[in-house]
Protein backbone atom coordinates (compact mmCIF):
# COMPACT_ATOMS: atom_id res chain seq x y z
CA UNK A 1 0.00 0.00 0.00
CA UNK A 2 1.50 3.09 -0.69
CA UNK A 3 2.08 6.30 1.39
CA UNK A 4 0.17 9.16 -0.84
CA UNK A 5 -3.24 8.70 -1.99
CA UNK A 6 -4.16 9.56 -5.45
CA UNK A 7 -7.05 11.99 -6.08
CA UNK A 8 -9.35 10.32 -8.25
CA UNK A 9 -10.41 11.77 -11.62
CA UNK A 10 -13.90 13.49 -12.58
CA UNK A 11 -14.73 10.24 -14.23
CA UNK A 12 -14.01 7.97 -11.75
CA UNK A 13 -15.74 10.51 -8.88
CA UNK A 14 -18.86 10.12 -11.47
CA UNK A 15 -18.84 6.31 -11.47
CA UNK A 16 -18.41 5.62 -7.74
CA UNK A 17 -21.04 8.30 -7.00
CA UNK A 18 -23.56 5.97 -9.95
CA UNK A 19 -22.27 3.03 -7.96
CA UNK A 20 -22.64 3.97 -4.37
CA UNK A 21 -26.01 5.31 -5.43
CA UNK A 22 -27.26 1.80 -6.84
CA UNK A 23 -26.44 0.31 -3.30
CA UNK A 24 -28.67 -0.22 -0.52
CA UNK A 25 -27.05 0.20 2.94
CA UNK A 26 -28.54 0.59 6.22
CA UNK A 27 -27.49 4.10 6.89
CA UNK A 28 -27.48 6.81 4.28
CA UNK A 29 -24.06 7.37 2.09
CA UNK A 30 -23.19 10.74 2.85
CA UNK A 31 -23.20 12.85 -0.35
CA UNK A 32 -19.65 14.52 -1.00
CA UNK A 33 -19.75 17.73 -2.89
CA UNK A 34 -19.57 17.84 -6.66
CA UNK A 35 -16.93 19.43 -8.48
CA UNK A 36 -18.42 22.52 -10.25
CA UNK A 37 -17.70 21.11 -13.93
CA UNK A 38 -19.60 18.40 -13.11
CA UNK A 39 -23.27 17.98 -14.53
CA UNK A 40 -25.48 15.87 -11.54
CA UNK A 41 -26.42 12.53 -12.99
CA UNK A 42 -30.37 12.08 -14.02
CA UNK A 43 -32.42 10.18 -11.33
CA UNK A 44 -33.92 6.62 -12.55
CA UNK A 45 -37.35 6.10 -11.40
CA UNK A 46 -37.47 2.65 -10.06
CA UNK A 47 -40.30 0.23 -10.55
CA UNK A 48 -41.41 -0.62 -7.11
CA UNK A 49 -43.25 -4.20 -7.28
CA UNK A 50 -46.51 -4.26 -5.38
CA UNK A 51 -46.72 -6.30 -2.28
CA UNK A 52 -48.26 -9.78 -2.61
CA UNK A 53 -51.48 -11.10 -0.88
CA UNK A 54 -51.30 -12.57 2.48
CA UNK A 55 -51.72 -16.31 2.19
CA UNK A 56 -54.79 -17.86 3.47
CA UNK A 57 -54.96 -18.55 7.16
CA UNK A 58 -55.19 -22.76 6.92
CA UNK A 59 -56.16 -24.92 9.43
CA UNK A 60 -53.89 -26.37 11.68
CA UNK A 61 -52.08 -30.05 11.13
CA UNK A 62 -52.46 -33.16 12.89
CA UNK A 63 -49.49 -33.06 14.63
CA UNK A 64 -47.24 -36.13 14.48
CA UNK A 65 -47.13 -38.91 17.58
CA UNK A 66 -45.54 -37.28 20.60
CA UNK A 67 -44.11 -40.27 21.49
CA UNK A 68 -42.46 -41.38 18.47
CA UNK A 69 -42.37 -45.08 19.53
CA UNK A 70 -44.98 -45.96 16.33
CA UNK A 71 -42.34 -43.91 14.34
CA UNK A 72 -39.28 -45.82 15.44
CA UNK A 73 -41.19 -49.17 15.40
CA UNK A 74 -42.42 -49.11 11.46
CA UNK A 75 -38.88 -47.87 10.77
CA UNK A 76 -37.38 -50.82 12.26
CA UNK A 77 -39.77 -53.16 10.96
CA UNK A 78 -41.54 -54.36 14.39
CA UNK A 79 -44.69 -52.78 13.52
CA UNK A 80 -46.55 -54.56 10.26
CA UNK A 81 -47.85 -51.93 8.00
CA UNK A 82 -51.00 -52.57 6.75
CA UNK A 83 -51.55 -51.03 3.75
CA UNK A 84 -50.42 -48.56 0.79
CA UNK A 85 -51.77 -45.24 -1.12
CA UNK A 86 -50.04 -44.36 -3.86
CA UNK A 87 -51.46 -40.93 -4.99
CA UNK A 88 -48.97 -40.26 -7.77
CA UNK A 89 -51.06 -38.74 -11.08
CA UNK A 90 -53.74 -37.98 -8.57
CA UNK A 91 -55.13 -33.90 -8.55
CA UNK A 92 -55.41 -32.15 -5.60
CA UNK A 93 -59.37 -33.23 -5.16
CA UNK A 94 -58.89 -36.84 -6.63
CA UNK A 95 -56.29 -37.27 -4.09
CA UNK A 96 -58.07 -36.28 -1.02
CA UNK A 97 -61.00 -38.12 -2.14
CA UNK A 98 -59.16 -41.48 -2.22
CA UNK A 99 -57.06 -40.62 0.96
CA UNK A 100 -60.30 -40.46 2.81
CA UNK A 101 -61.73 -43.77 1.08
CA UNK A 102 -58.55 -45.30 1.80
CA UNK A 103 -58.02 -44.73 5.78
CA UNK A 104 -61.96 -45.05 6.08
CA UNK A 105 -61.47 -48.66 4.80
CA UNK A 106 -58.19 -49.20 6.54
CA UNK A 107 -59.75 -48.60 9.62
CA UNK A 108 -62.85 -50.69 8.81
CA UNK A 109 -59.93 -53.54 8.14
CA UNK A 110 -57.97 -53.25 11.68
CA UNK A 111 -55.18 -51.57 10.07
CA UNK A 112 -53.35 -49.50 12.51
CA UNK A 113 -50.57 -48.27 10.46
CA UNK A 114 -50.71 -47.53 6.83
CA UNK A 115 -48.32 -45.87 4.06
CA UNK A 116 -49.29 -42.87 2.04
CA UNK A 117 -47.05 -42.23 -0.80
CA UNK A 118 -47.64 -38.18 -2.33
CA UNK A 119 -44.35 -37.77 -4.01
CA UNK A 120 -42.24 -35.17 -3.37
CA UNK A 121 -42.42 -33.52 -6.48
CA UNK A 122 -40.96 -30.98 -8.73
CA UNK A 123 -38.53 -29.23 -6.68
CA UNK A 124 -39.21 -31.51 -3.15
CA UNK A 125 -42.49 -29.63 -2.63
CA UNK A 126 -45.03 -30.97 -4.42
CA UNK A 127 -48.02 -29.59 -3.94
CA UNK A 128 -49.58 -33.28 -2.39
CA UNK A 129 -46.87 -33.15 0.32
CA UNK A 130 -47.49 -30.12 1.10
CA UNK A 131 -51.75 -30.29 1.16
CA UNK A 132 -51.37 -33.80 3.14
CA UNK A 133 -50.98 -32.08 6.72
CA UNK A 134 -53.87 -30.08 5.92
CA UNK A 135 -55.94 -32.67 4.65
CA UNK A 136 -55.06 -35.15 8.00
CA UNK A 137 -56.47 -31.85 10.06
CA UNK A 138 -59.53 -32.19 8.28
CA UNK A 139 -63.14 -32.90 10.42
CA UNK A 140 -63.78 -35.83 8.29
CA UNK A 141 -60.82 -37.36 8.13
CA UNK A 142 -59.33 -36.60 11.48
CA UNK A 143 -61.51 -39.58 13.03
CA UNK A 144 -59.55 -42.26 11.28
CA UNK A 145 -55.88 -40.39 12.38
CA UNK A 146 -54.32 -40.56 15.50
CA UNK A 147 -51.32 -39.40 14.30
CA UNK A 148 -48.62 -39.30 10.96
CA UNK A 149 -44.79 -38.82 10.20
CA UNK A 150 -41.99 -38.81 7.48
CA UNK A 151 -41.36 -42.45 6.16
CA UNK A 152 -37.93 -43.74 6.22
CA UNK A 153 -36.18 -43.60 3.43
CA UNK A 154 -36.72 -47.72 2.54
CA UNK A 155 -40.85 -46.47 2.84
CA UNK A 156 -40.37 -43.98 0.36
CA UNK A 157 -38.53 -41.36 2.11
CA UNK A 158 -39.45 -37.78 2.04
CA UNK A 159 -42.33 -38.56 -0.83
CA UNK A 160 -44.58 -40.76 1.58
CA UNK A 161 -45.57 -40.56 5.25
CA UNK A 162 -46.74 -43.42 7.94
CA UNK A 163 -50.69 -42.73 9.45
CA UNK A 164 -51.23 -44.46 12.57
CA UNK A 165 -54.85 -45.22 12.09
CA UNK A 166 -57.28 -44.83 15.29
CA UNK A 167 -59.11 -48.22 16.79
CA UNK A 168 -62.82 -48.25 14.90
CA UNK A 169 -65.92 -47.97 17.61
Amino acid sequence: MSKKKRELTVDEKKLWRRVAASVKTRRPVPAEPEDADEAPAPKRAMHVAPKPAPAPVRAKATPAPQDRGNEKRVRRGKLEIGGKLDLHGHTQDTGRAALARFLRSAQARGDRTVIVITGVGRGGEGTLKRRFPEWIAERDIRVFVSGYAPAHRAHGGAGAFYVFIRRGD
